[in-house]
This record gives structure tokens, sequence and C-alpha cells, in this order.
């Protein structure tokens, strides 16, 4: 900034030519990954599991996973649930949807209150916890799932 040059207002956008160029191509060539995310709650507590595998191993997120085209979201968190923690849940409703974007994709999170009354078997992720309202935010959450813990809260 020089001398005597106002400085921009907060949350305004102030970049170089070929910047704004580089983050416009960006923003639309951003793929978009709908996924749905389960808020397991047990005995005053949530599942939380943390990654085990990408970019973002040893974060941790609510389980779930990717939405197939012409999948309901409840259907596909129903599979999912299987395929990573070998376990039947029932979904009930739509906690939140969040949107968030990371930097190499658009995350569309629809979130949904869940109870898993069997056993847990962690297939894809290296580590799960129980953490009740004290301990929500004792883990290294993702963005997005974050995002959440503030209904989550209410919940507990």
């Amino acid at each position: 900034m020089r001398r005597g040059q106002r400085a921009p207002a907060p949350g305004s956008r102030v970049c170089y030519p070929i910047w704004c160029m580089n983050d416009w191509a960006n923003e639309k060539n951003r793929k978009t990954i709908h996924v749905a995310a389960a808020v397991i709650v047990e005995g005053g507590a949530i599942l939380a599991v943390q990654r085990g595998y990408g970019g973002y191993a040893g974060w941790w997120e609510f389980p779930g996973g990717k939405v197939e085209p012409g999948e309901a979201p409840e259907a596909a968190l129903a599979r999912e649930i299987k395929e990573e923690l070998d376990a039947d849940i029932r979904v009930g409703r739509l906690l939140a949807t969040v949107e968030w974007d990371y930097p190499e994709f658009h995350l569309v999170m629809d979130c949904f209150l869940c109870a898993a009354p069997g056993r847990i078997t962690l297939l894809e992720h290296s580590a799960s916890a129980w953490l009740g309202r004290g301990d929500l935010y004792s883990v290294k959450w993702l963005a997005a799932d974050y995002e959440v813990l503030k209904l989550v809260e209410g919940l507990l």
C-alpha cells in the first residue's frame, strides 16, 4: 500500500490483475463434492473419526462419504457407514447442510442426526473417539465439520 492510500474495507478482495484472474479461474473450475455425514449421538457423546489416508490424513471428521449421482443423501450415508464402520445406522433428521471451500474442491455436506445401535469397527479410519461436550474441541477437526460443532453442543 502506498503512503496516503486508504486501506481496503474489511472483507473486500484486493489483488493484482493476474492474481484476480487466477482466483476467478480456480473458483469457476473447482469441483463440487456432495457428501453426507453422520452425527452419531450415544450416551451424551458424539462419534468422531480420524482420517487415515489422503491429504487430510490425521484430521477428525464426522463419519460418512460421497453421495453418488441419483442417490439420496440418507441412502448414501447408510451405505458409507456400512463400508467405513461395518455398522448399520438409523438415519434421522437433517441437522445442517454446510458448504465449505477447500483449496482443491467445494464441499456440500448434509449432516444427519443418527443412531448406531450396534458395534462399530474401523475399516478406513485410523482412530475413533466418543466426545462429550467438554471434549468436542480436543481434536483437530476438518473445517467443514468444525462448523457443525455449535449445533452438536446443543444435543449433548
